[in-house]
Parts: structure tokens; C-alpha cells; sequence
């Protein structure tokens, strides 16, 4: 495995892998209609283009295994990791940790002293074991469905 920049062609295998993954590995811990207010599938090509510009604004990795992509990361200027996602059957592979490992040594060279993100009930385990802290609950809505994630941060 190595981890490498986002490049434009990789998005729609990276919205794929966030489709398959939210319906999958998420789905012990949130309801049917929670995974498709979080990814319904009638939003693909819309995301697709909103990702290309996002990912391609921030810090943003993948991770290439037998020339798959089987996870990514981004991470805005100032620290806040937005996205970590990898692939079902690469789950506990260190993928994850390899992912946040470059992303923070990103923002120790931008000066940063902190990183943040909203962890999902199934990812606060691993940004727990990396370090992070919850700052609070909270339930946010999509498509009018709540949904529980956790407002994290890690001192740098």
C-alpha cells in the first residue's frame, strides 16, 4: 500500500468507495434510512462534482493497493479533517492510521496546533485510539433524518 495526492480521476472510484463503505461498514451502528439520508444513492453525480472541488481545495490522500483505491482523507487549511474513508475489506489494515498519520504531518508543516473533525458513531473508536477527544455530541439532519456524530479535536 502507499498513500499519494488526490488526483481528479480518482473521484469516482472515491465516491464509489464512500457510497459502498457508508452502506456497509456504517450499518452496525445507524439505521437503514440514517445510510440513505447520509448517501442516497440519487445524489451521486451531484456529489461528484461538489467532491472534485472540495477534495481538490483541500489536503487531500488516497491510498493505492494493487492499483485500487481503497481509502482517502481530506483535511481544510486550518486543520479540520472533513472526510476518512476506507474501503470494507480493507478495514483494520492500517489504511485509516496511515491516512491520518500523513494528514497530520501536514498540519504540523502548516503550523497548525490542532486538528478537528465530526466522527460518525462507527469512526469516534479509531480517532479515540489516535488520540482525538469528543468536545460534545451532537445530532445533525440530512434529509430530515438525525444522525449522531461527535465533535473531536486532537492537540498536535
Amino acid at each position: 500500500m502507499y498513500i499519494r495526492q488526490f488526483q481528479v480521476e480518482d473521484i469516482d472510484q472515491l465516491v464509489a468507495l464512500f457510497y459502498d463503505t457508508v452502506h456497509t461498514v456504517n450499518a452496525k451502528d445507524y439505521t437503514a434510512a440514517q445510510l440513505q439520508a447520509w448517501a442516497p444513492a440519487d445524489e451521486q453525480e451531484e456529489k461528484l462534482a461538489r467532491w472534485t472541488e472540495s477534495l481538490s481545495q483541500h489536503l487531500t490522500y488516497v491510498a493505492i493497493r494493487d492499483n485500487e483505491l481503497i481509502g482517502f482523507s481530506d483535511m481544510a487549511a486550518d486543520g479540520y479533517l472533513d472526510r476518512l474513508y476506507v474501503h470494507k475489506d480493507a478495514q483494520r489494515q492500517g489504511v485509516a492510521t496511515a491516512l491520518l498519520s500523513k494528514l497530520e504531518q501536514e498540519a504540523r508543516n502548516l503550523g497548525l496546533d490542532e486538528m478537528r473533525t465530526d466522527a460518525s458513531i462507527t469512526a469516534r473508536p479509531f480517532f479515540e485510539r489516535h488520540g482525538f477527544c469528543i468536545i460534545q455530541a451532537q445530532t445533525v439532519k440530512r434529509r430530515g433524518i438525525d444522525l449522531v456524530n461527535y465533535k473531536m479535536s486532537k492537540r498536535l
